[in-house]
C-alpha cells in the first residue's frame, strides 16, 4: 500500500471543492450579464435565456463537476490512482475560467468561441476519464456538456451577428 492510499481523502476533497469554488467566483467577477453595457448592446440569439437562468444553471453545474470529481477520487482510492481524470478536471476548470475572462472581461467573442470548443473537447475527455473510475460521476457531467454545447450556439451567434 502506498502512502497516498493510506491517507484519508479529506485533503484532496477540500482541494477539489476549493478550486471549483474559486474558479466559479473568479468567473463570476466578470460575468455581469446585462449589467455589462458591452454585453447588453450585443445582438443575441433567439434562444438567449434571461440572465437569471445563468445564475441558476452555473452553480448547479459547478456542484455537479465537484461531486463528480469527488466521486472519482473516492472510487479510485487515492488521488494518484485518479490523477489522469482529476488532472483533466482541473485543466477544464482553468479553460472554463478563461472563457469567462476572454468573453466578458476582454470582449473577444471569437477567441472565446475557440476556447469553448477546447472546453467542449476537454469535457468529453473528462467524461471518458471519469467513466473509467465510475459511471455515476461521469454521467453527472452530461448536463455540463449539454450546457456548454448550448453556450457554443449562443457564443457562435454573437460572433456572427455582431
Amino acid at each position: 500500500m502506498t502512502e497516498d492510499t493510506r491517507r484519508p481523502p479529506a485533503l484532496s476533497l477540500v482541494v477539489i471543492i476549493a478550486v471549483t469554488v474559486v474558479v466559479a467566483a473568479l468567473g463570476g467577477l466578470v460575468s455581469a450579464g446585462s449589467d455589462d453595457a458591452w454585453y447588453a448592446a450585443l445582438n443575441k440569439p433567439p434562444l438567449n435565456p434571461p440572465d437569471v437562468t445563468f445564475a441558476i444553471v452555473w452553480p448547479v453545474l459547478y456542484v455537479l463537476m465537484a461531486l463528480g470529481a469527488i466521486g472519482v477520487r473516492l472510487r479510485a482510492g487515492s488521488f494518484r490512482a485518479a490523477s489522469a481524470a482529476l488532472g483533466i478536471f482541473f485543466v477544464q476548470l482553468g479553460v472554463n475560467l478563461s472563457w469567462s475572462w476572454v468573453f466578458f472581461g476582454f470582449h473577444q467573442p471569437l477567441a472565446a468561441l475557440a476556447i469553448l470548443l477546447i472546453l467542449w473537447l476537454l469535457i468529453v475527455t473528462m467524461i471518458v476519464a471519469f467513466w473509467r473510475h465510475a459511471r455515476g460521476p461521469a454521467m453527472m457531467q452530461l448536463p455540463y456538456l449539454a450546457w456548454v454545447s448550448f453556450a457554443g450556439y449562443l457564443n457562435a451567434y454573437i460572433v456572427l451577428a455582431n
